[in-house]
């Protein structure tokens, strides 16, 4: 079973940085796109990238290319989301999921299961 831990949220002003983790178990190479999302009160969920694994490809929102980066520990099966110079309206609860491989591209989270149970951002003066 397909399990995600996420954590590193919490407050930063405007122009600040976090680095979020996702830390999974259960994962296999035949159910192995990671996807980061996140969810604004009173919002639809939104894709902020997703992780490739078969190519080592990464697709990112335009509303976050230049500002976000993946990067991964494969010894500790953990992705991070190094956030910079972040806005008020990056404030979410950020999630990760996973989705079937072919399916990473378009970053729909109606693709993706096994959801964590997200970690708050608040991006404020």
């Amino acid at each position: 079973q397909v399990q995600f831990v996420e954590s590193g949220g919490g407050l930063v002003q405007p122009g600040g940085s976090l680095r979020l983790s996702c830390t999974a178990s259960g994962i296999t190479a035949d159910y192995y796109a990671i996807g980061w999302f996140r969810q604004a009160p009173g919002t639809e969920r939104e894709g902020v990238l997703c992780f490739r694994s078969s190519d080592n490809t990464t697709y990112y929102a335009e509303s976050v290319k230049g500002r976000f980066t993946l990067s991964r520990d494969n010894a500790k099966n953990t992705l991070y989301l190094q956030m910079n110079s972040l806005k008020p309206e990056d404030t979410a609860v950020y999630y990760c999921a996973a989705a079937p491989q072919h399916l990473c591209e378009r970053l729909g989270w109606v693709d993706f299961g096994s959801w964590g149970q997200g970690t708050q951002v608040t991006v404020s003066s």
